[in-house]
């Protein structure tokens, strides 16, 4: 039997486990990335490990989340995280050279590789055919350490496209396909494996965008060969030697064929508030709209603003319209401003924004209250843009130029019979000036702390009985947005838990901060796929601060529960929906034998001393996951580890 991409590349890297469906297995990692909303806490957990250099091939900490320095925290924070990188051995890509994932696919995403990064976008770096996977940011801290990562091997899908795109159907309208079919759980458990004849006319921008996007699935991560179109890319940045081909076996088996004809596609767009809300643009065409923004770690390509640029030129944006463009690197701005597209994009009306991710993480261009706010980006949770009630629509480059000409939404199939040609570049502007290499005397740095660095909150072990109340039921679908925000009021806060934590579920009951605190913690239910969304481990890390013991929900996405286990959180499953519909915010809680019940088997027994009845939930902990838990966390289990 032959093997597919995500087989040759685990085998290469497996370090326990066998790479059968559901079991649980160890990977080696070369690469790490984190970004700075994460980062600072990642290397506060890497500083505890007491190691004194990272022992990756390759870590690169990027700044572009917290970029607007309207306090001293997030300037501190960036001082904190270059003074760190020079000390144990981590390249630096500083503020302004770009979004994470659109370098690293430039500089130094690899074919046949592994990277784990803190942010849940990482899977980015599939499209150059290396197995990238998003995760906590004390996974990462973990592996910069020299460790494995843990995950159970998930089951791959095939998505085999056929034919090719009509003219204004991009990239972005065929993971939006897969969304509207598959939903934003269909992916949990799961890698997204493209090929087909399709797939093979796709650049790797292109390829990007999807994988980039296929996070929204919750899957694992997504992949694509590493072919001729590869080849091309890395030739063009430079780095022809890093290519190599990697292919699926003629009879290479997966668990799922999933088919996508691309000539059946039309110009999709996904409504608020999720992103698997998808209809054609023709269905949702005539509604008025206030803003576009294009740009993000989905769609801020050089071939992607170029389109959005002959598109623009010679014209004018609609008077109502607010459009932004953000370039997704410094490669990519300096590209289009030298050849004169970044000139048609502001003669066109467009307010040019700096190369991070701004609008997509709600740090400023806040849409209008009651408006429509089309964006090229992955995300449209509720209230994730900045506005209450917000009504953020998700497209493609074509379709955000359209609605920016006419004030509406528009197919933009309206606007010509093709949209006008971009070539790829033969040859990339190279200046890798803004990444600094870590320092050749490390003994000699000094980090600097700013007062708002926090020291890490960490917890006991595992208590053998815990009570408490359900401080908050919450229903299906709950994002890390909900748990915890983004934005600019919440977001520079990311390296202080004490005060992070008042932020703690506010958008769902903002007196929660207040009653966990004169609780003394407690328990959360939630739904179906709860805590979807951002890799952020903060949305872990604040309630286990809080004294939260235990989440009681339908089902976890696959980061969240990771992240919960790490610091010490007992992730439950309700048996049936039943003991969901039953149980109630307010009821008391309370769990006897815990460490032992945990060792004996899969089930949980929990008395609710408030309806005077017992109920049962499974926890289906792997024997690893156990110890973690009964350490009181990964960074407990880590260092008891190393003292033994």
């Amino acid at each position: 039997m032959g093997k597919n991409l995500v087989q040759k590349i685990f085998e290469s890297h497996l370090v326990n486990g066998r790479l059968d469906p559901q079991e649980d297995i160890a990977i080696s990692i070369d690469q790490t990335l984190t970004q700075d909303a994460t980062g600072t806490m990642t290397y506060l957990q890497f500083e505890a490990l007491e190691i004194p250099r990272v022992k990756t091939r390759l870590s690169v900490s990027y700044v572009d989340h917290n970029m607007l320095q309207t306090s001293f925290e997030n300037a501190d924070d960036h001082r904190f995280l270059q003074t760190f990188a020079a000390k144990y051995g981590i390249l630096f890509s500083r503020p302004g050279n770009g979004i994470c994932h659109q370098v690293h696919l430039e500089r130094f995403a690899k074919p046949g590789e592994t990277l784990l990064g803190s942010d849940s976008h990482t899977p980015n770096a599939g499209a150059m055919g290396m197995i990238a996977i998003g995760a906590g940011g004390l996974d990462v801290a973990i592996a910069m350490g020299g460790g494995p990562y843990y995950l159970k091997m998930p089951e791959i899908v095939l998505v085999k496209l056929k034919g090719r795109p009509h003219p204004w159907v991009s990239s972005k309208d065929i993971l939006l396909e897969l969304l509207r079919r598959l939903t934003v759980k269909g992916g949990v458990g799961k890698i997204f494996e493209f090929g087909g004849s399709g797939a093979r006319t796709l650049s790797v921008p292109e390829r990007a965008t999807i994988a980039n996007l296929g996070a929204e699935l919750g899957a694992t991560t997504t992949i694509f060969p590493s072919d001729e179109k590869t080849h091309e890319f890395l030739k063009a940045q430079e780095r022809e030697k890093d290519w190599i081909s990697l292919q699926p076996d003629s009879d290479a088996e997966y668990h799922q064929v999933v088919e996508i004809d691309l000539r059946e596609l039309e110009p999709l767009i996904a409504q608020p508030s999720s992103p698997d809300r998808v209809t054609t643009v023709t269905e949702a065409a005539g509604r008025e709209v206030k803003q576009v923004c294009i740009g993000s770690c989905n769609n801020s390509s050089y071939l992607d603003l170029m389109s959005v640029a002959r598109i623009l030129k010679g014209k004018k944006i609609h008077p109502e319209v607010s459009l932004t463009i953000t370039p997704g690197s410094k490669q990519v701005f300096e590209m289009i401003a030298r050849n004169g597209a970044l000139g048609d994009l502001i003669s066109s009306g467009a307010r040019i924004l700096e190369s991070a991710c701004g609008p997509c993480i709600g740090m400023g261009l806040a849409p209008p209250s009651g408006a429509i706010s089309i964006r090229t980006m992955n995300r449209n949770f509720p209230g994730r843009s900045g506005t209450p009630e917000d009504q953020v629509y998700l497209a493609s480059p074509y379709v955000a130029a359209a609605c920016a000409l006419e004030g509406s939404i528009t197919d933009p199939r309206t606007l010509g019979p093709k949209p006008p040609p971009v070539p790829m570049p033969k040859k990339f502007l190279i200046d890798d000036s803004l990444i600094l290499p870590p320092s050749s005397t490390p003994e000699k740095v000094a980090i600097e702390r700013g007062p708002n660095i926090k020291p890490l909150p960490i917890r006991g072990p595992l208590e053998d009985s815990i009570e408490g109340s359900v401080i908050l039921k919450v229903g299906d679908h709950i994002t890390t947005d909900h748990i915890l925000p983004a934005g600019a009021r919440v977001l520079p806060l990311r390296s202080n838990i004490p005060a992070i934590s008042k932020h703690l579920f506010e958008r769902l009951d903002p007196e929660f901060f207040k009653k966990a605190k004169e609780l003394g913690g407690g328990f959360v239910v939630g739904g179906e796929n709860y805590g979807q969304g951002s890799s952020r481990e903060h949305a872990a890390l604040a309630p286990m601060y809080l004294g939260i013991k235990a989440i009681l929900a339908k089902s976890y996405a696959r980061i969240h529960r990771s992240n919960l286990i790490n610091f010490g959180i007992l992730p439950l499953v309700f048996e049936s929906s039943d003991e969901y519909l039953r149980i109630e915010q307010g009821d008391q809680l309370r769990i006897t034998n815990l460490r032992i019940g945990l060792q004996e088997g899969g089930l949980l027994r929990i008395e609710n001393l408030t309806q005077q009845r017992p109920f049962e939930v499974f926890h289906g902990l792997n024997s690893r996951e156990k110890e973690i838990l009964l350490a009181g966390g990964l960074l407990n289990y880590t260092r008891n580890h190393a003292k033994s």
